[in-house]
């Protein structure tokens, strides 16, 4: 029986054979690795991964086809929310140090699982996830740029990030009404160690009048925190590099108060 996409999981199935073929190219992976997939759907991308692989975990949420996916002898089936998901502790009972985690997420929830994630992102060797295209542009932006924000500023924190393949709406059925791709991320080897909630406390205030100086936003914030070191106020947010938001979240002033 044809399995009916549903709207409320966001579901658009891969079904360009090419397409499918080249991710895993990308993904490129090998007999034996801890892999796991987010929303394998009708398993159009798990079947050639499998094949590769040996076995492979997979986390769906829709019943009916985690039921179907259960008929497949090398596949571990999570049926969950995947952000309920302890990755850490998913990595353990693979007997891995670090998994590769892959998949076609949802659109309507990518944002919070890039964020789910980045909690466990020691537990991770790399992830290759296809999102909608403005998503991508937004996680691998430049400063200066209208795509960079919140989403650039704390992936680019712990990601080595790269967009490798387009995907257009044909691939899929249904074809969703934007264009989709294909990104790389590979966790830093030595990421600063930085307060993730302070950080990201940090790039929210920044970003929340993105339109004006930062002395509107963030100035007021930091002077809230009694901040007295030196920070160029003078930007708006999209002008300052990753690396100045994790220095500031480093200012002893700051973190000190963090902890306490």
């Amino acid at each position: 029986m044809k399995h009916i996409a549903r709207k409320r999981f966001g579901q658009h199935f891969l079904s360009d054979g090419g397409i499918i073929d080249a991710i895993v190219r990308e993904i490129a992976p090998k007999a034996g690795e801890a892999m796991v997939e987010i929303g394998p759907g009708l398993a159009a991308l798990t079947q050639p991964l499998v094949e590769r692989l040996g076995k492979l975990a997979v986390i769906e949420l829709d019943r009916d086809l985690a039921a179907r996916l259960r008929e497949h002898p090398q596949l571990q089936v999570i049926e969950s929310d995947v952000l309920k998901v302890d990755f850490a502790a998913l990595a353990a009972s693979m007997g891995a140090p670090k998994l590769r985690v892959v998949g076609n997420l949802p659109y309507n929830i990518s944002t919070p699982i890039l964020f789910h994630l980045l909690g466990f992102v020691d537990s991770v060797r790399d992830q290759h996830f296809m999102l909608q295209k403005e998503v991508i542009e937004r996680m691998v932006a430049s400063p200066a740029t209208s795509d960079y924000g919140r989403l650039s500023v704390m992936l680019q924190w712990r990601y080595e990030m790269e967009n490798v393949l387009a995907v257009p709406p044909e691939s899929f059925d249904p074809p969703p009404r934007v264009d989709s791709a294909v990104v790389r991320m590979v966790p830093l080897a030595a990421p600063a160690k930085v307060d993730e909630k302070l950080l990201s406390e940090i790039v929210q205030v920044a970003f929340s009048m993105r339109r004006k100086l930062l002395r509107h936003s963030l100035g007021k914030w930091l002077e809230g925190k009694k901040f007295q070191g030196e920070f160029d106020l003078q930007r708006r947010a999209e002008e300052v590099p990753v690396q100045e938001y994790v220095a500031l979240a480093l200012t002893p002033t700051l973190s000190q108060r963090e902890r306490e």
